[in-house]
C-alpha cells in the first residue's frame, strides 16, 4: 500500500500548478512505476507454463437449452457434456444469455469442468438466416439487421465485439445464406464453422454451392486469417437418432496453459486448436515453414483404423498426402498456406488451423 500511496501523491504534485517537484523524486516515482510494473508481469509470466507443458482441451462451442428451442435444461445439457469426457462447454442459445455462474460450480466440485457463456445472435435478411456465435459474453445482445447480408453479419460480429467476446460465424450454408465472397469481407471475424452437426446445415455444399471446406479455403486464398471450429449445434439430448440435432457430433480441441475462459479464448483466436468429428490428434505443431500432425492411434487397434493427412492450399490445392505419423509438411515457395485434413478411415475428420507463409490480412 506504501507505493501506490506514494506513486498517487507524486502523481498529484506533479498534475499541480502550484507544485515544483524536484526531478530526482519524479525519476524515483517514474523508477518505482517501473518495478511494479516488471513485478507483476514476472510474475504473471511464471505462474504460465511454457508451452510445451500446455494441454489439450476438448470443447463445444455451439448448443441450445430450454431457454431457446433445446429440449433440456442448462444443467442436464452441461451433465452430458461433463459425462462425455468434455472440459469445456459455450451454452449458445438463441438471443439469450443463459447465466453460467451456477453451472460452473456445480460441475466443478470434483473434476475442472469449464461452462462458458454466450449467445446466437440470430438475424435474418429477406430469406437468409444470419447467426453469429457471441462467445464469452455477459449479457444479451440483440439481433441487428443491415442492408445486405454482409453489413448484418458486420453488424453482430461488432456488437459481440464491443461485448468483449468473440464472434464466430455458424453454418454459412444453412439455407444457402452466406457465400465465400460475402464471408470474406467481413472485418473482425476470426472463427467460422467448417463443421455443424445439425443434420441440415448443407456442410457438403451442393447444386453449384461449395461446401464449407471450399468456402473456407476461398476467404483464406483472398488472404483473410480465418480458422475452422466444428460444433454441434445440439438442441435434443432426450432422443438420439440421426433426424435428430444431437450432442457429440462435432467439437474443437483448444491448446491451453490452462482451464480457463482467457486461456480458451486465447488459443481459438490464435488458432491454438483444431476442429473434429471424431479423430483425435496427439498433438499440432506449426513452425514457422512447417506444419507437423501427430496422430493418436490405439497401438492394440493399428491393424484396424486407418489415417490419411491431406495437406491442401491455394485455392483449395491439394499439396500433399501423408499416411505417416507424424505427417510433415514443409511450406515451398509460391504456398501462401497450408492446412491439413485427416480423414478416418471410420468416416471421421479433423481439421488443422493453416499455416501461413506470410502474415496474412487480419481485418
Amino acid at each position: 500500500m506504501e507505493s501506490k500511496v506514494q506513486i498517487f501523491s507524486v502523481s498529484l504534485m506533479i498534475d499541480s500548478p502550484s507544485s515544483q517537484p524536484s526531478a530526482k523524486l519524479i525519476r524515483f516515482s517514474f523508477g518505482l512505476v517501473l518495478l511494479v510494473a516488471w513485478t507483476l508481469t514476472f510474475m504473471a509470466a511464471a505462474q504460465t507454463p511454457p508451452a510445451s507443458e500446455w494441454k489439450w482441451y476438448k470443447g463445444n462451442l455451439h448448443t441450445h437449452t430450454i431457454n431457446s428451442d433445446g429440449d433440456s435444461a442448462p444443467d442436464a445439457v452441461t451433465r452430458w457434456y461433463k459425462e462425455h469426457q468434455y472440459n469445456f462447454l459455450v451454452l449458445t442459445d438463441h438471443d439469450f444469455v443463459t447465466p453460467t455462474a451456477g453451472l460452473s460450480s456445480i460441475f466443478a466440485a470434483e473434476d475442472r469442468f469449464l461452462v462458458i457463456s454466450g449467445e446466437e445472435i440470430s438475424s435474418k435478411v429477406g430469406d437468409k438466416p444470419i447467426h453469429v456465435n457471441g462467445l464469452d459474453i455477459y449479457r444479451t445482445i440483440q439481433p441487428a439487421v443491415g442492408a445486405s447480408v454482409v453489413e448484418t453479419i458486420q453488424k453482430n460480429v461488432d456488437a459481440v465485439r464491443e461485448a468483449g467476446g468473440t464472434p464466430s460465424l455458424n453454418h454459412p450454408n444453412f439455407r444457402w445464406a452466406v457465400t465465400p465472397g460475402e464471408m470474406g469481407q467481413i472485418h473482425g471475424l476470426k472463427l467460422f464453422e467448417v463443421y455443424n452437426g445439425h443434420r441440415t446445415t448443407n456442410d457438403a455444399g451442393g447444386g453449384g454451392f461449395p461446401s464449407l471446406e471450399e468456402m473456407w479455403d476461398a476467404v483464406l486464398s483472398a488472404g483473410r486469417e480465418v480458422y475452422g471450429i466444428a460444433g454441434d449445434d445440439a438442441h435434443t439430448f432426450k432422443v438420439f437418432g440421426p433426424e435428430h440435432s444431437n450432442p457429440g457430433r462435432g467439437w474443437v480441441s483448444v491448446k491451453a496453459p490452462e482451464l480457463s475462459t482467457e486461456a480458451i479464448l486465447n488459443s481459438l483466436n490464435s488458432g491454438g486448436f483444431y476442429a473434429s468429428t471424431g479423430v483425435v490428434l496427439e498433438d499440432v505443431t506449426r513452425l514457422p515453414n512447417e506444419l507437423r500432425v501427430y496422430l493418436e492411434e490405439d497401438e492394440e487397434d493399428d491393424e484396424e483404423e486407418k489415417f490419411t493427412t491431406e495437406f491442401i492450399g491455394q485455392g483449395g490445392r491439394l499439396l500433399s498426402k501423408s499416411f505417416d505419423n507424424p505427417a510433415v509438411y514443409t511450406l515451398k515457395p509460391g504456398d501462401t498456406y497450408v492446412r491439413a485434413k485427416v480423414t478416418s478411415s471410420n468416416a471421421a475428420y479433423a481439421w488443422v488451423q493453416p499455416l501461413f507463409a506470410r502474415a496474412a490480412e487480419s481485418r
